[in-house]
């Protein structure tokens, strides 16, 4: 850096100082020369249609490297349209750190009306786990390490970084050392080690329990707690069941998995272990459970216990440090799953993997959902290290059941919030972070939210293979307006061709209407290691309301 320097260059190298360097974005103003300048001090800079794609891409990152990702859009809308990505962010308990340029403080108190202007720092509050605004170019370094720490600390999540365009553009004083306003984060993420008392309380419930059953969470995954999770599952044989970013973990064809037993696992276990799992809706917020079940609850937020149901041991502290404790204390208990409780779930899974095997290998025409995803599941399991982005309703749910995942953090999807339009941003951030190649199978409701960003993928020459499960609809496309000629509210065009979107930026593009058309398409694009899009036509008439949670929906008493 030169003696005096802007707040612009302050703010990149606090960034590099603490490795952040690539950056996810949208440009304008007032950011789009701080975007140039970070390309030319070396780091990365991806450009994106959209910014709600953009902090997808960068919350990708933090899942995947445990380090917070890096987004940067302009002031108003710009904002706006990342904020939503910010909030799943946090609700999803990904380290993101999403920068916003903002108009100037005196013009914005005083509501005086300006180019997009907004009160960005304090509408961001809500929506993250921690806002900060930067009024001098000597607070950079403060405000990246304050970002960084709460981002990555106790439970992750997004961090809003306000920046007014006089700060980016404002000179130090010359009087004041640039290296001296910079921070280097020491341990951003300490451990917390669970008392020795909830250690022995949680070993007292397991050792009473007679049908165990272990919970698997994506904070588990987030915490790349895998090595700990595999020595306490193989040491006591409890059998675990993953939630859909845990998957992987262990692979999904691992003994001990009772994915395939869900219910069974559920109505019978006498004492459930939630590992980085929370009792939200994805898990019916306990409610599906064995109502006499003790539960042992671990995770690093004490606010999260007792939040649906008594906790019987609660285990508060990071992932890993936990373990270390309770595994050899559970060892030395000698605590393992009775083998009758293990042979009621291996008959279970036994039954349901039987009829998903027909279900798999039935021949239907039109093509249906489970004939579309079988080549899919083919491919992943010839291909392990290959990550899988998936989102819309019933493609996401009768996936999340299909395919096996056989490594940590290799599977994304729409998360907590359920939010579509998450899928190419995801694919997008794991293809650079991992250099990995990606297959994204995608709704064709979905696939709406971020279509545009196969551009992006195409200029930047990503390996990724997007799926589109076409039904021409909103969960399907068989709905007729019975009092007029419109199109009904789920209804999409059936006859869409969203491969010519690849074939437009030069990607490869694909139609099929048969499991072996997409068996042949799939497998060619991904040993071509090209940005491409499969235009899977499925049958219209396929396709629950709402996918698997159609009990969410309020009884009105309209026929459809």
């Amino acid at each position: 850096m030169s003696e005096q320097v802007t707040g612009a260059e302050l703010l990149i190298e606090a960034l590099k100082k603490n490795d952040l360097k690539n950056v996810y974005g949208v440009v304008g103003i007032p950011v789009t020369d701080l975007a140039r300048m970070m390309q030319r001090s070396g780091m990365r800079y991806f450009g994106f249609r959209r910014e709600d794609s953009a902090v997808n891409a960068a919350a990708a990152s933090g899942f995947l490297t445990g380090k917070p990702g890096l987004a940067l859009t302009v002031s108003a809308p710009g904002f706006l349209n990342g904020l939503v990505a910010l909030g799943e962010a946090t609700k999803n308990c990904f380290p993101v750190i999403m920068i916003s340029g903002s108009s100037e403080r005196h013009i914005i108190d005083l509501n005086r009306g300006d180019y997009e202007g907004l009160d960005q720092y304090n509408i961001a509050k809500p929506f993250c786990k921690a806002a900060y605004r930067v009024d001098r170019p000597e607070d950079m370094g403060l405000a990246v390490a304050r970002a960084i720490r709460s981002a990555v600390s106790g439970r992750p999540g997004g961090v809003y970084l306000d920046l007014p365009a006089d700060t980016i553009g404002a000179l130090l004083d010359e009087n004041i050392d640039p290296e001296s306003t910079l921070i280097k984060e020491d341990d951003p993420a300490p451990q917390q080690r669970p008392s020795v008392e909830a250690v022995d309380k949680a070993v007292e419930v397991l050792k009473n329990a007679k049908k165990p059953l272990i919970i698997l969470g994506k904070g588990a995954s987030i915490a790349h707690a895998e090595n700990e999770v595999r020595d306490f599952i193989e040491t006591t044989k409890i059998p675990y069941l993953p939630m859909s970013m845990a998957k992987g973990l262990l692979p999904d064809d691992h003994e001990s998995c009772v994915a395939a037993a869900r219910s069974l696992s559920f109505s019978d276990a006498d004492a459930i272990m939630l590992v980085g799992a929370r009792l939200n809706w994805m898990l019916s917020h306990g409610e599906k459970f064995n109502p006499d079940a003790k539960l042992i609850q671990i995770d690093v937020d004490a606010n999260e216990i007792d939040s649906n149901k008594k906790i019987a041991a609660p285990l508060v502290g990071d992932m890993k440090s936990v373990f270390n404790e309770l595994t050899p204390a559970v060892k030395k208990a000698g605590i393992k799953a009775s083998q009758d409780w293990l042979d009621a779930l291996k008959a279970k899974k036994d039954e349901n993997f039987a009829k998903m095997q027909k279900r798999l290998t039935t021949p239907r025409s039109p093509m249906g959902y489970y004939g579309a995803l079988a080549p899919i599941k083919e491919l992943i399991k010839k291909n392990p290290d290959t990550y899988l982005v998936s989102e819309g309703a019933n493609t996401l749910d009768i996936g999340r059941n299909v395919i096996d995942i056989f490594k940590p953090r290799h599977r994304l999807d729409t998360g907590t919030w359920g939010v579509m339009g998450v899928g190419l941003g995801y694919a997008i951030g794991t293809a650079i972070e991992t250099g990995k190649k990606v297959v994204c199978v995608e709704g064709d409701s979905a696939f709406g939210f971020d279509g545009m960003e196969i551009e992006t993928i195409c200029r930047l020459h990503l390996p990724i293979t997007i799926v589109v499960f076409n039904n021409g609809g909103i969960y399907n496309g068989a709905e007729k307006d019975p009092a007029g000629s419109d199109p009904a509210p789920i209804t999409l065009d059936a006859k869409g061709r969203y491969d010519k979107l690849a074939e437009a930026f030069g990607g490869l593009a694909y139609n099929v209407t048969t499991p072996e058309e997409l068996d042949k398409a799939l497998n060619e694009a991904f040993d071509a290691g090209k940005p491409a899009i499969i235009n899977a036509v499925i049958d219209p008439a396929l396709g629950k309301e709402s996918g698997h949670i159609g009990n969410l929906n309020p009884k009105l008493g309209i026929k459809h």
